[in-house]
């Protein structure tokens, strides 16, 4: 069963009326109703990730193959933004499991170094976008610099303001230039948010990854909505529209993020490249010993 053209219609943000806070966290869009899914949700995600696993290995083969066998120019890049402990890690971990890490590069963008910063905010993703043939994961990406830049003023106003239109030109380049955009925002809940802090702090072995830092930013809730959604409005074009995963649901969150990607690979209708070559007159030459 695969709903996944219907779920990009549920979860694809429309810019003139998306409101964060009428999103339910924990909902499920377009999880089949049948009595084995309600029987056992989480059982049936994690063998319907399998499958869809399969597939995006194969996808991703193809477009790899595209690319070295015929000169192909097609990537993807997958986007995950998310407040903190919205689950950007694990989602990856999850969707990206079957897929050959050869063909891949995930980079996670955090505090820009000082390098980074004496060049223009694009600067570092243009350095990150992975080559032809390849699928990009990007944790974090050029958002940060509309999002966490907005609410701890790190620039003014005015400047912050006019990197949206510079981002939906950047973002017209790539696509025009053979790159495919999946945007997904990972929607989770304040409460759950709070669940998960306080599951690091009471598993000695999740210390490392509590930052106590995280709290500080979670007194700022409210602004981090006002500032993702003013991104959903402005940076959301037919292109490189934005998806919103509701995601206080582990089990959900990854079947919704892996079929969204599967959509937007099937779409690029990849197909192994033909042979340069005589097959036949090569297995020819192979059984007389070539």
């Amino acid at each position: 069963m695969s709903p996944t053209s219907s779920l990009r219609e549920l979860l694809r943000v429309d810019p003139e009326t998306v409101e964060l806070a009428a999103i339910d966290p924990r909902g499920t869009p377009g999880l089949p109703e049948g009595a084995e899914v309600r029987r056992d949700p989480k059982g049936w995600t994690r063998a319907a990730l399998d499958n869809l696993g399969a597939a995006l290995a194969d996808l991703q083969t193809r477009l790899y193959a595209q690319a070295k066998a015929a000169g192909g120019t097609r990537r993807v890049v997958l986007v995950l933004q998310a407040m903190d402990c919205g689950g950007k890690d694990g989602t990856i971990k999850a969707v990206a499991r079957t897929m050959n890490p050869l063909g891949m590069r995930i980079v996670a963008f955090g505090p820009p170094t000082r390098e980074e910063l004496s060049h223009h905010f694009l600067w570092r993703i243009r350095q990150a976008l992975p080559p032809a043939g390849y699928l990009g994961i990007f944790n974090r990406s050029h958002y940060e610099d509309v999002l966490i830049v907005r609410v701890h003023d790190l620039v003014p106003p005015r400047t912050w303001r006019g990197r949206y239109d510079q981002i939906n030109r950047f973002e017209r380049e790539l696509v025009d230039d053979g790159l495919t955009l999946v945007k997904v925002m990972l929607h989770i809940s304040y409460r759950e948010q709070g669940a998960r802090l306080a599951a690091r702090l009471d598993d000695p072995t999740k210390y490392w990854k509590y930052n106590p830092a995280d709290l500080d930013e979670r007194g700022r809730w409210a602004e981090y909505h006002a500032a993702y959604t003013d991104v959903l409005r402005t940076c959301s074009p037919d292109h490189a529209p934005w998806y919103v995963v509701p995601a206080d649901r582990k089990w959900y969150r990854n079947w919704a993020v892996a079929n969204l990607l599967l959509e937007a690979m099937s779409g690029l209708e990849l197909e192994y490249p033909p042979p340069t070559f005589d097959p036949e007159a090569e297995r020819e030459r192979l059984r007389h010993g070539a």
